[in-house]
């Protein structure tokens, strides 16, 4: 078996310092490492990651292993881990509850993504656009949280994650929230449409789209003009940031 074939069965190993840093630095994760592995052949050019990795390993309680380039490549997805590489637990990631929920918030349901690098690439721009947090479907990418960590620069780590209890929208109105499913059926540009917080963003993937019963639900149905005639739908990593940043845009104080 190839390494692209089996590059979603052990979502617990996380490659790179960014993934790693955002594992250790995440206030909003209960992920830990276990076993830090780095590449003693670059050692003198790796000297002050590794002594970062060191007092936090310390402090943390982890083990730092000595191993090979030809080890580290082994274990590895492609060529981007920069000679480390982190053996973590999992992440516990618990439904939404009222509690979760601030007053005046821009929350995010992803639904329907189905590639983990694209998963990835949307929590990248919502996180970098201001959302207080994103709320998963049970079915979800984070079985591969360490691609989905290193396709999103570490926003998966340190971006607070929920699934969706089946009474998410019912929730969300109660806390006076307006939800907005972004879909081209009966829908208004989101450049015209209210985005003013509290809001609850419904983004589905390019194949099966949001579910009848969520669009049902939705207060709009908000659309991204383009500039010239296309057919063809944006990835949902690029209309999350479309929608995020232009939340975000008319958000800003």
């Amino acid at each position: 078996m190839i390494k692209e074939d089996i590059r979603y069965e052990d979502g617990a190993l996380f490659e790179g310092m960014t993934s790693i840093s955002a594992v250790i630095n995440s206030e909003n994760s209960d992920r830990k490492i276990l076993k830090l592995y780095y590449d003693g052949s670059r050692a003198e050019k790796l000297s002050r990651p590794l002594a970062f990795l060191r007092h936090r390993a310390e402090e943390q309680g982890f083990e730092m292993i000595k191993t090979t380039s030809e080890e580290l490549d082994k274990m590895t997805v492609g060529s981007s881990h920069g000679g480390v590489a982190a053996l973590c637990t999992g992440r516990t990631v618990r439904p939404v509850s009222e509690e979760d929920i601030v007053s005046d918030g821009f929350y995010v349901y992803v639904e329907g993504i189905e590639d983990p690098y694209n998963f990835g690439y949307a929590l990248r721009s919502l996180y970098a656009a201001g959302a207080d947090a994103v709320i998963l479907p049970e079915r979800n990418w984070m079985s591969a949280a360490g691609v989905v960590c290193r396709s999103s620069a570490g926003a998966s780590e340190l971006m607070k994650l929920y699934t969706a209890p089946p009474e998410l929208c019912g929730m969300f109105k109660s806390k006076n929230y307006k939800i907005f499913c972004a879909d081209t059926e009966n829908a208004v540009s989101v450049f015209d449409a209210d985005c003013k917080k509290p809001l609850l963003l419904v983004v589905g993937g390019e194949k099966r789209g949001i579910t009848k019963a969520m669009l049902q639900s939705a207060d709009l149905i908000v659309k991204i003009d383009y500039g010239r005639d296309f057919p063809a739908a944006l990835s949902a990593a690029s209309a999350a940031a479309v929608l995020g940043f232009e939340i975000m845009r008319q958000n800003r104080k």
